[in-house]
């Protein structure tokens, strides 16, 4: 059975697909299955990533484990370090709008597992409501993101949000036998003061995103099984931590890439 204490273990990040191991997937396989599936290789925590999951851990009810799990948020004196002053700074800024509380009102952290194109996928809900699934995000900002290959697209879809929409609904539905709408609340941690935003997600994005998810979900799910091996972008932070040099390279590769 799935829990919070186990959802993470290379056993279950094994048997199951998640979504952000199905993104890690499609940005380089090889560090997927390194770091996500296998827990092989750690990569190094980033302050930034950790004041939103300080945030996360408040809105969940396991703060107090958060804190317990990382000490490095303290100071010498026992008090939090200035970043963390800043994510408490968000956490009262968000606490202090009704319609952002509302939303994030559900059950928390739930837990649900089912199967897209064979394929056993497992999701957690931050807040689902008996009429709406809400996810939290807290972002540096929501200005565009430039990403490779497709430009400056709007931070939802940079981040792939509606493909993680898609798939919660897909789980929902198969669990609760509703279609239920999917809704992002969002909070920023800028230096000037933060933003927030309740980002409801059309119907016809969600679509789209899980067809994208039923296209390569098997494909992935063989790369996790040892039947195809795994790709090297050669440009990520695994690829260049093990990369192996076995002949110069030549200047025209260069202007090439």
């Amino acid at each position: 059975m799935l829990t919070n204490e186990n959802y993470f273990s290379p056993e279950n990040q094994m048997k199951y697909m998640g979504v952000s191991q199905f993104k890690a997937f499609e940005k380089c396989p090889a560090s997927a299955l390194a770091v996500e599936v296998k827990g092989e290789y750690e990569l190094p925590k980033k302050t930034a990533l950790l004041v939103g999951s300080y945030v996360d851990a408040h809105f969940e009810g396991t703060l107090d484990i958060f804190k317990a799990q990382h000490p490095d948020l303290f100071r010498n004196d026992g008090k939090l370090k200035a970043n963390y002053v800043q994510a408490e700074q968000i956490i009262n800024y968000l606490e202090n709008d009704d319609l952002f509380m509302e939303y994030m009102s559900g059950e928390k952290q739930v837990i649900m597992t089912g199967e897209i194109e064979g394929v056993p996928v497992k999701i957690k809900v931050d807040s689902l409501l008996p009429d709406k699934i809400v996810d939290l995000k807290i972002m540096k900002d929501f200005e565009p993101v430039y990403v490779q290959e497709k430009g400056r697209l709007n931070w939802i879809e940079a981040w792939e949000y509606d493909l993680q929409g898609a798939v919660y609904q897909e789980i929902v539905r198969q669990n609760t036998g509703k279609v239920l709408p999917f809704f992002i609340a969002a909070g920023t941690k800028e230096s000037d003061g933060p933003d927030k935003e309740i980002i409801e997600i059309p119907q016809s994005y969600l679509d789209v995103e899980l067809e994208h998810f039923r296209k390569n979900v098997q494909y992935y799910d063989a790369i996790k099984k040892g039947l195809i091996e795994p790709e090297r972008c050669e440009h990520c932070t695994f690829c260049k931590a093990t990369k192996i040099l076995t002949e110069p390279k030549s200047l025209e590769v260069l202007e090439y890439e």
